[in-house]
């Protein structure tokens, strides 16, 4: 599950304020009307009314206190687990780059890690100085300020399980610590409050040895080599899986693998993948979803939940 930093955005507005956006004084790189499409993994989608991609966090702070909160605000990671729907994306959109990437050990068994960061680098470095329990993480494609907004989890592990505490810039510029006590985790779910960016966490992990963590490093990304359709333009999983039960097993059962509509198609490889098979619009996207949930609900009376984030205007 990767993970941007955000909720289910169903705002059809315009972007509030516009001329105090094109005012602001950034110092990193300010985009009016930028294609989201490159920058999300279904490779689908309309423009971000603005784009803000932050030289550091004081020039984040700075950003969002200017606008005082009037303007919706969104984060963006590595763009899987995220629907763009074709009327683009209101207000702000915050991509958080290489200054939020980084990763440092604070002792034996604590990483500080760039809420850009992605798992797999989290893992790396965790793998390199012996702190074993973030092994899963190779297993997320996403980056931190994710996991932490979805609680991403994989292989029977979970964000809530690591946590210590996160930094967290809210949309009116302020920066707080919260600990991962106050953060109300949930399956797939945090109490962190819409516009609320996590631009650094603090992981947990215990001591390991190297060889065995890079071990089961390897164990992860081969059984997502053989079960995910990783080559594919695909959001990650769709549908959360439902208590006792696994959401692919659900879909299967319903006959929803190899279901296409316009240029999405239902992964016969996974059947809780979603898959653009080359043209497919967020609309068809979004629209096959829904027909795998009415489907499911239908034949075997189950509501299944996205979990994939479906952001923007339709």
């Amino acid at each position: 599950m990767s993970v941007g930093q955000y909720g289910d955005w169903q705002m059809q507005g315009e972007s509030a304020a516009p001329g105090a956006i094109a005012a602001a004084r950034v110092r990193g790189k300010l985009t009016e009307g930028a294609p989201l499409a490159p920058l999300v993994w279904f490779k689908s989608g309309g423009a971000a009314d603005w784009l803000f991609e932050p030289a550091d966090v004081d020039d984040l702070r700075a950003f969002l206190g200017e606008l005082g909160g009037s303007v919706p605000v969104m984060a963006l990671g590595l763009g899987s687990n995220l629907i763009v729907r074709d009327g683009g994306v209101p207000g702000v959109v915050v991509r958080l780059g290489k200054p939020f990437a980084g990763v440092e050990a604070e002792d034996a068994v604590t990483l500080r890690c760039g809420g850009g960061a992605s798992g797999i680098y989290v893992s790396s470095r965790a793998r390199d100085a012996g702190v074993a329990g973030l092994e899963f993480l190779r297993g997320i494609p996403g980056t931190v300020g994710g996991f932490v907004r979805m609680n991403g989890g994989a292989y029977g592990r979970e964000v809530a399980d690591i946590l210590v505490d996160c930094d967290v810039i809210m949309p009116d510029g302020s920066l707080i610590t919260l600990p991962a006590c106050d953060l109300g985790f949930s399956y797939r779910h945090s109490a962190l409050p819409d516009g609320a960016i996590v631009v650094s966490a603090r992981f947990r992990g215990s001591p390991g040895d190297p060889r065995a963590i890079g071990a089961e490093m390897d164990r992860i990304a081969a059984a997502r080599e053989e079960s995910q359709p990783l080559r594919s333009k695909t959001g990650g999983s769709t549908f959360k899986n439902p208590e006792g039960d696994k959401a692919w097993r659900l879909v299967d059962a319903a006959g929803c693998r190899g279901l296409t509509l316009g240029g999405a198609q239902v992964s016969e490889k996974h059947t809780n993948f979603l898959i653009n098979t080359g043209d497919a619009r967020s609309a068809d996207i979004e629209a096959l979803g829904e027909e795998v949930r009415r489907r499911v609900y239908e034949s075997q009376g189950i509501d299944l939940q996205w979990e994939i984030q479906r952001v923007g205007r339709p």
